[in-house]
């Protein structure tokens, strides 16, 4: 049994994550995290929900087109799992072009991410 020292938290953690491809497989990142508290991952979201949403306010009131809120969309995906992202197993880097790919062209894999590591952060336990 893991002993618990206070005061001593994990820099990181890994985790597989297995998202559905469009052919009906089972794709699978191996991701590892930057660890954040629950309060530390509360303050990530909620930064993160405020830039997007101010990136989305027109001074004429009017609102975004529908392609224009999915560009946003994967631009603050890929900025937000830059943040928590320290490594996977897949061939390209960690840079914004490959996360705006893999949010643009793999949306299940962008929610699995994003889910594995609020589960991690919250829950602390393993799976998604």
């Amino acid at each position: 049994m893991a002993k618990i020292v206070l005061g001593q938290r994990p820099e990181k953690f890994t985790r597989l994550v297995k998202f559905p491809m469009l052919d009906g497989t089972d794709g699978v990142i191996k991701c590892e995290f930057k660890f954040r508290t629950k309060t530390e991952y509360a303050e990530l979201v909620d930064s993160v929900s405020k830039a997007t949403r101010a990136s989305l306010e027109r001074p004429d009131g009017e609102l975004p087109d529908y392609a224009e809120i999915m560009r946003e969309a994967a631009s603050k995906n890929a900025g937000y799992m830059k943040d928590i992202l320290l490594g996977w197993d897949l061939e390209g880097e960690i840079n914004d072009e490959n996360l705006q790919e893999i949010s643009n062209t793999y949306p299940a894999a962008t929610q699995a991410i994003l889910d594995a590591y609020r589960v991690g952060c919250i829950e602390g336990k393993l799976g998604n």
